[in-house]
């Protein structure tokens, strides 16, 4: 896996993501998780800068986070209340920490960071490994937009700006896409391509068998809305057998 939120994305990730950071996108995710970790520990994948972690710990949910970026993990840090959730530096795909936890999560399409199927495969390994009976795991992701697509056609914008641009690239072969960003800055360009590996719910609720978790709860949002076929993105909790 690599490191794609260097000190570049990391420098400017809270501002270019303030829609993320309002208390309407972050208290429903937080009122979840919380109810979930009930007494116990939560363990957050891709904690990044503690947009998630930090309000929950803050509840009086110990969180322990696992991240790929020192340079996101460092403004985490920086933040009030940011010793108070420990961090460890490693893919979350793989990486191990000590200790079970109650609930453990990825929010906002991080499970697409994983490129590969074996990836994402071994990443439900990986969070029903730090589960204890009866815990849970929850991805919130969006759901694949290719009703988008024409024939022939393999990207779709999603900024346009005066002097900045975003575009998705899709691959339907492979399932492999990437968010692209081009801007304009004192005459001169700049561009910046992440990798994704999109994946489809039926798909996630494969991966949870294979790691030996069954669905509990599928929904649009964190407010639990009905997940439908029209939802762009859904949240969705998985158990471990007690």
């Amino acid at each position: 896996m690599d490191d794609h939120f260097g000190e570049d994305v990391a420098a400017a990730y809270d501002e270019t993501s303030a829609a993320m950071f309002a208390p309407d996108a972050v208290d429903p995710a937080v009122d979840l998780l919380a109810e979930l970790a009930g007494d116990g520990r939560a363990l957050e994948l891709g904690v990044g800068t503690g947009r998630i972690a930090l309000p929950l710990a803050r509840r009086g949910v110990p969180v322990h986070g696992i991240d790929l970026s020192p340079a996101m993990v460092a403004r985490l840090r920086a933040k009030p209340g940011g010793d108070a959730v420990g961090v460890t530096i490693g893919d979350f795909a793989a990486t191990r920490v000590d200790g079970t936890f109650a609930v453990a999560y990825l929010v906002y399409n991080t499970i697409g960071n994983l490129t590969t199927q074996d990836a994402q495969v071994a990443c439900f390994e990986n969070a029903a490994a730090h589960l204890g009976p009866g815990g849970h795991f929850v991805i919130e992701v969006g759901v694949p937009d290719l009703r988008r697509l024409p024939p022939g056609q393999t990207m779709v914008p999603f900024h346009v700006g005066r002097t900045d641009w975003a575009f998705d690239r899709y691959d339907v072969a492979t399932q492999s896409m990437s968010s692209n960003y081009v801007a304009v800055e004192d005459g001169r360009g700049r561009y910046r391509s992440i990798p994704f590996r999109y994946v489809w719910p039926s798909e996630l609720d494969l991966m949870a068998r294979i790691a030996g978790m069954e669905l509990r709860d599928r929904w649009s949002t964190w407010t639990r809305d009905p997940f439908t076929n029209e939802s762009e993105k859904h949240v969705s909790v998985w158990r471990k057998p007690g």
